[in-house]
């Protein structure tokens, strides 16, 4: 009967933000927030302005498949990369090849030259540049701040994260329905100013990536041989691949749900990502007011659940405000289990296999993401969006069911 209040007990507002005593952390934070921010305008944007030009949810899984395929053939690669060079250099360099696509995408839109086809290969360009940045990224946050306060910091990170989710796809909407979708491209290309500039900045030691020697492709073995045979990590890999196969596969097809079930528009598409970013912030900022807590193990047993039954609410919704309050719980219970998936494989890994397991772990996520989208443009096409939607969340039960009977250790995880 105390059960439901246990949660309520582990609260405590005071530490939500205990990472940013840290300068580094801060730095990154404020720099991190700003560039997001620009991002999800851009992604937003993008979406719609495809569906636009094309009226067709296959070529949303196109964009989709674009957008990830980068991660099949390099990610992976990359976290060895990651365990190789100085993780802030790299992240620069990442950061301002996205910058300077964006403003190319800018260009092209403002001069009325931008086709969809063109669009799919800015897609890729930008998933080669995430597929680099994104294994560092999710290892240089231990760089920033002590292990004790590493689950805060990841929390922190998903609370700016969402935070661009919650603002930058409202302001998009407006601002593409206002100005056209060159601007939303335009300011994304200046938000990664500040992240640069947060980096340059910093106050860190001398890097020194672990000594690595000898052939790159048996370092990128030894990674996936350690993954593998890792009781906890192997199956919270697992977990993050059914999300991104499957629990996240419904993103792709909003901007065609707002058009053809919702009746809406570029502001509606805007504000139904908007609320997936408020329920995801509101996530984030509960795991991270529970500071050092020792049950992050159930917590994300709970949300692998919460996601799909929110997913199945969703597909049966016709009304924009149910639709929108369905999308925050959907947002939630996706950083649930996406912010201590990340905390327990960093809490577990060897530091001189962080790089290269945190690759393996995004790969596994943006990796099957753009397989997601293909499916579920395609059965989108063919049988409809809620049918689309249904089967999504319906595997993702299934994944979730798979992970409690084979693998009850890790809701047992502190």
């Amino acid at each position: 009967m105390n059960r439901p209040f246990a949660l309520v007990r582990h609260i405590d507002l005071g530490r939500i933000f205990t990472a940013l005593r840290h300068r580094n952390y801060r730095l990154w934070f404020i720099g991190q927030t700003i560039s997001l921010f620009g991002t999800w305008m851009q992604l937003t944007a993008l979406g719609y302005l495809v569906f636009d030009l094309t009226r067709s949810p296959v070529y949303l899984g196109y964009v989709g498949f674009a957008t990830g395929l980068p991660a099949w053939l390099f990610m992976a690669y990359a976290g060895v990369v990651a365990d190789r060079m100085p993780r802030r250099k790299l992240i620069i360099m990442t950061q301002t090849a996205m910058m300077i696509l964006a403003f190319g995408l800018a260009a092209l839109t403002f001069l009325g030259l931008i086709r969809a086809w063109e669009i799919v290969l800015f897609a890729f360009a930008l998933g080669v540049a995430n597929a680099f940045d994104a294994p560092a990224r999710q290892a240089f946050i231990k760089e920033l701040v002590d292990t004790e306060d590493l689950t805060n910091a990841i929390a922190l990170n998903s609370t700016m994260f969402n935070l661009g989710i919650a603002l930058g796809p409202a302001v998009s909407g407006v601002t593409y329905a206002l100005f056209g979708p060159g601007w939303c491209f335009a300011i994304n290309g200046l938000s990664f100013i500040a992240i640069i500039v947060a980096l340059r900045l910093m106050d860190l030691p001398p890097a020194a990536p672990a000594p690595i020697d000898g052939d790159r492709w048996r370092d990128l073995k030894e990674g996936f041989r350690y993954v593998v045979g890792h009781p906890v990590i192997r199956p919270i890999i697992l977990l993050i691949a059914a999300g991104g196969l499957f629990g996240n596969a419904f993103l792709t097809l909003i901007p065609a749900w707002t058009v053809k079930i919702l009746h809406g528009n570029a502001a509606t598409n805007g504000w139904l990502h908007s609320a997936r970013g408020v329920g995801a912030l509101a996530g984030a900022l509960l795991i991270a007011s529970l500071g050092r807590f020792r049950f992050k193990g159930k917590l994300m047993t709970a949300g692998t659940f919460a996601l799909p039954v929110f997913l199945f609410a969703f597909a049966a919704a016709r009304r924009l405000p149910l639709s929108l309050l369905i999308m925050a719980g959907a947002g939630g219970a996706t950083v649930l289990v996406m912010n201590l998936c990340n905390a327990l494989v960093q809490t577990h890994v060897e530091e001189r296999l962080r790089g290269r397991v945190m690759g393996i772990y995004t790969f596994a996520f943006f990796g099957l993401l753009p397989v997601g989208a293909l499916w579920s443009g395609a059965l989108a096409q063919g049988l409809g969006e809620p049918v689309a939607i249904v089967a999504g969340a319906l595997t993702a039960l299934a994944a979730a069911a798979a992970a409690w009977v084979f693998a009850p250790h890790l809701r047992r995880l502190p």
